[in-house]
């Protein structure tokens, strides 16, 4: 067997907000994965090269009208963000704040790839915690953004030590600093404590860079250094915010992340040494484009799949993921044996708040998603398709009214082309085009499923903090006056790769 070749990125996908432990001789990832549901994916893989996405840590956070779309309400940019991963004494932890509950979560189990965790949840956020276990057996939590505090746990993280410590640390540089330290992440070597942060300075080459500062004593004082300062040639977007981990040999290694504009934020992994008790990211100072790794190369996996729909129960493949809380009522393969169905059942103003819209991450430099619809059982006012999902949206599909069915593209601005269907199935597919953040979408459409062609106008893909998320693909099906009808999707074709056989 050879060595496994990494090449960075390594995943050209939304995998934000990474840390990474290793467990043994596997490692674990986890990411930031908001308002979609379940979240907060557990990622494994033994050559760092080849991640699997073994399970979710929640199938939903809260029940309530803003997870669940109701009344007006929804927490896209919300939800779940930066989680710490650590393992101790045979129990996995993995923590998170959700800033729209006011709340802290700590799940834990004793098995990361089962799926199966329970949780403490404490008021108030931890913003961007970093867990550290120290040697006496104390635990602590090192948090919030450019005055960083320093809070001591019970040692199950079930809640604040009465009587620990519950401090402010210190407080970061704030001249020529336009984000102060954020996304904390701590570690103790050789007698040091370590906390690594991202900041982005408003002088020298005013990017995201990574510092870290060191200890030996838990309370400080702290050094402080630049360890990552590097754009990989691309765009000025600085390469930072993640985690460090080690090979049971001794070897080590960093995974931090590039924003990569409308497809969101892409890991990279790069070696590290350690001089003078320092860390020391990457080659030369540079996040390497690719090198050799001391792993075996494993099996290979998928971030994004295709799907036949053609599954004996209702249970979805890791890589799917519903936009907010699905009612799990009212969508299902074994209703029409070999396809997805989904069934109206809450009102919608449009795909934004439409409940049990089925998404899947999309990948640079470019891909394409294609599907069919059969329309027999959609109703008078129901909208069904895919959609290139964020905040602005661009949708391709069948719309109902008055007893025909079209074929229309919309964005956020509305409804832009529009076709009559002559029949009751249609094939849809998008073009996402993320090449140099170029971030164009095509819409197309066919009624063969061989020639495709062009709907509607481009859509230029952005990166919106108010979703906080790099562009998804979705199947959606809502209905806007009654409620009950359904449609079918047959497939769901993904591909990489340039765009090929469109008319325009």
């Amino acid at each position: 067997m050879s060595k496994a070749i990494l090449k960075n990125p390594i995943f050209w996908a939304d995998v934000p907000d990474v840390d990474v432990i290793r467990a043994g001789n596997a490692y674990y990832m986890v990411s930031t994965t908001m308002h979609v549901m379940p979240g907060c994916p557990v990622m494994k893989s033994t050559d760092l090269v080849n991640w699997e996405i073994q399970s979710y840590i929640y199938d939903i956070i809260e029940d309530n009208d803003g997870y669940n779309l109701r009344n007006g309400q929804n927490v896209y940019g919300r939800g779940q963000w930066a989680t710490s991963l650590r393992y101790h004494n045979g129990t996995f932890y993995a923590s998170f704040v959700c800033n729209d509950m006011n709340k802290t979560y700590v799940y834990y189990t004793d098995d990361i790839e089962s799926g199966k965790w329970k949780r403490h949840e404490l008021e108030g956020i931890y913003h961007d915690m970093g867990i550290l276990f120290d040697d006496d057996g104390r635990v602590f939590m090192f948090h919030q953004c450019g005055d960083v505090r320093i809070t001591e746990f019970k040692p199950d993280l079930s809640g604040v030590l009465e009587g620990g410590i519950n401090q402010l640390l210190f407080s970061t540089p704030k001249e020529n600093i336009g984000l102060r330290c954020e996304g904390c992440h701590a570690y103790k070597r050789n007698g040091y404590y370590y906390l690594i942060f991202i900041e982005w300075p408003e002088d020298g080459n005013k990017r995201r860079r990574e510092v870290c500062y060191r200890s030996k004593e838990l309370l400080g004082p702290y050094e402080r250094k630049v360890i990552m300062d590097d754009d990989m040639g691309y765009h000025n977007k600085g390469v930072a915010q993640g985690a460090f981990f080690d090979t049971p040999d001794g070897q080590w290694f960093a995974m931090l992340f590039q924003d990569h504009d409308a497809v969101g934020r892409i890991p990279c992994i790069m070696p590290m040494t350690w001089e003078e008790d320092w860390p020391v990211l990457g080659i030369d100072g540079k996040v390497p484009h690719e090198f050799v790794t001391p792993f075996e190369e494993s099996q290979k996996f998928s971030m994004v799949i295709s799907d036949n729909f053609n599954h004996k129960e209702n249970k979805l493949m890791n890589q799917w993921q519903w936009n907010h809380n699905p009612d799990n009522r009212y969508w299902s393969f074994t209703e029409r044996p070999g396809y997805l169905r989904l069934t109206t059942f809450q009102p919608a103003t449009g795909v934004l708040d439409a409940r049990n819209t089925l998404t899947q991450r999309t990948e640079g430099p470019n891909c394409t998603c294609t599907t069919a619809i059969e329309t027999k059982g959609m109703k008078d006012g129901d909208c069904a398709g895919l959609v290139a999902l964020q905040s602005n949206f661009g949708t391709v599909g069948v719309k109902v009214e008055k007893g025909n069915r079209y074929i229309v593209m919309s964005d956020k601005t509305g409804e832009l082309e529009r076709i009559l269907l002559d029949g009751d199935k249609v094939y849809v597919r998008i073009y996402f085009d993320y090449e140099d953040s170029r971030d164009i979408a095509d819409f197309y459409y066919s009624v063969n499923g061989k020639d495709f062609m062009k709907i509607g106008k481009e859509l230029k893909m952005l990166y919106t903090l108010d979703h906080f998320m790099g562009y998804r693909i979705g199947l959606y099906n809502y209905g806007t006056k009654e409620l009950g009808g359904y449609a079918d999707f047959e497939y769901f074709d993904y591909q990489r790769g340039k765009n090929k056989n469109v008319k325009k």
